[in-house]
């Protein structure tokens, strides 16, 4: 049992199964001929956007997980993602998926045809997970999917991603952004619990340390959001954006919580195959972790997180959402686990995050005694994290929830809702999967976890 599903009070299980059940009833009104469209507050679909790719990838990967915990009809919703991934979104001429189509087949057509690393992500993501679940057709989607990642996305110099192309694959923007970076981890770790290949596991290592032990360590554990083609930041991209929605102007304590969660998963895959997580993931991730808790919740003097900081940690966009609060209750949960001594994360890795020196030598009596000073700072931290969890999850009732399922996506300063950034309620995802992480263990990964569980 996880530590934090263990002890919290306010986030239970008979609240998250509750709200759990409301957002897979909620969410499945998304389904349209050619994917999933963007739902508007009442759960209708807003005609006047085009079906986007990243929607599609993403309910395609809800449903899959749905489908593995049993829920009525989740597997016909995620296997009509998956054909349409395989047939309406993919482009047949140049390879790789549209970023967004018509809604119906009769007039389908590509309304967006730039190619875009983020939302191919999410391909590899829904194809991981759907193969997982058994979906038909989904293996072959996956094998598609990596191929490309292979041919097209990787930038074996860099060892990152690119952020998008044209078309043809001929053109690429002269951006490189860590957002897109950040998701093909996460599908890298799903495409190796899919696969069992261990060098996406190896590149998403490579990734998460580049971006964490070298970016956030020698930045004050603030992660740098943008950069050009050699991989300088700009430190002034989308000055005058502070409020995009994929990539605005200054850090995202957000986008820490998320690094740290899936530095985590990273380092226990790695465990399980190899007996030890690497030493500076537990260290680093509870330090990315502070330092987003410390720029983000009550920045402003108000409860909430706050989506972006300036270089001093001040505020820009004061704007709350939900997906950050869901990414902070699904990084305390996973790294109260860690903190634990669960996913292969040892006694050392554990007092090096707590700032204790271990050194553990011959002598059994000093041995004894340093686990007990580790066991004792652990589970003081241990003790914070569930805190938090119930703190953000009573906020979450008391603010975002308008009843279980049911989530606004943006609050204003006041805690008022707002929808100058996301208006309406597109996105299942990260609401899904952090009601889904205190039954799993840190690894694997969610479909995996599942289906394991089973």
């Amino acid at each position: 049992m996880t530590a934090v599903r263990q002890n919290a009070q306010q986030f239970s299980s008979q609240a998250r199964e509750e709200d759990l059940k409301g957002i897979l009833d909620f969410a499945r009104k998304a389904k349209v001929e050619t994917g999933f469209g963007y739902l508007n507050s009442d759960g209708t679909v807003d005609t006047s956007r085009p079906v986007e790719l990243w929607i599609t990838c993403r309910m395609t990967h809800v449903y899959a997980l749905a489908h593995l915990q049993g829920y009525e009809g989740a597997a016909e919703i995620a296997k009509h993602g998956v054909d349409s991934l395989r047939g309406p979104f993919h482009d047949e001429e140049y390879g790789g998926w549209y970023s967004a189509i018509s809604h119906e087949l009769q007039d389908l057509h590509a309304v967006d045809e730039r190619k875009a690393a983020y939302a191919h992500a999410f391909v590899v993501l829904a194809a991981s997970s759907a193969t997982i679940a058994g979906i038909e057709g989904a293996r072959e989607l996956l094998d598609q999917a990596l191929s490309n990642q292979d041919e097209r996305w990787w930038e074996a110099g860099a060892e990152k991603v690119y952020e998008s192309f044209d078309r043809t694959f001929t053109q690429t923007e002269a951006y490189r952004g860590v957002n897109a970076n950040m998701h093909t981890t996460e599908c890298y770790l799903a495409a190796y619990d899919a696969t069992d290949d261990e060098k996406w596991l190896a590149r998403a290592l490579g990734i998460l340390q580049w971006v964490i032990d070298g970016q956030a360590r020698n930045n004050n554990w603030r992660i740098p959001e943008h950069y050009d083609p050699n991989w300088n930041v700009i430190g002034d991209y989308n000055i005058d954006k502070p409020k995009d929605p994929f990539r605005p102007y200054g850090y995202t304590p957000g986008h820490g919580l998320e690094w740290a969660r899936l530095a985590l998963h990273a380092g226990s895959q790695w465990a399980q195959r190899h007996g030890d997580a690497p030493e500076w993931i537990l260290p680093a991730a509870r330090a990315l972790f502070e330092q987003a808790i410390a720029d983000g919740w009550h920045a402003d003097g108000q409860d909430g997180f706050v989506y972006t900081n300036d270089d001093d940690g001040q505020p820009v966009a004061r704007e709350r959402m939900h997906w950050v609060l869901c990414e902070a209750l699904g990084a305390a949960t996973v790294l109260a686990d860690a903190l634990a001594g669960e996913g292969g994360y040892t006694a050392q890795q554990r007092a090096a995050a707590m700032g204790m020196e271990a050194d553990f030598d011959s002598d059994r009596g000093k041995n004894l005694t340093l686990i007990g000073e580790i066991e004792e700072e652990t589970q003081d931290a241990i003790t914070q994290l569930v805190k938090w969890c119930d703190l953000w999850w009573d906020y979450a009732q008391s603010y975002l929830i308008e009843k279980p399922g049911h989530w606004y996506h943006e609050l204003d300063h006041n805690n008022q809702v707002s929808t100058v950034t996301w208006p309406g309620k597109p996105d299942a995802y990260h609401v899904v999967q952090c009601l889904l992480l205190p039954d799993l263990p840190v690894a694997p990964t969610f479909a995996r976890a599942l289906r394991e569980a089973k």
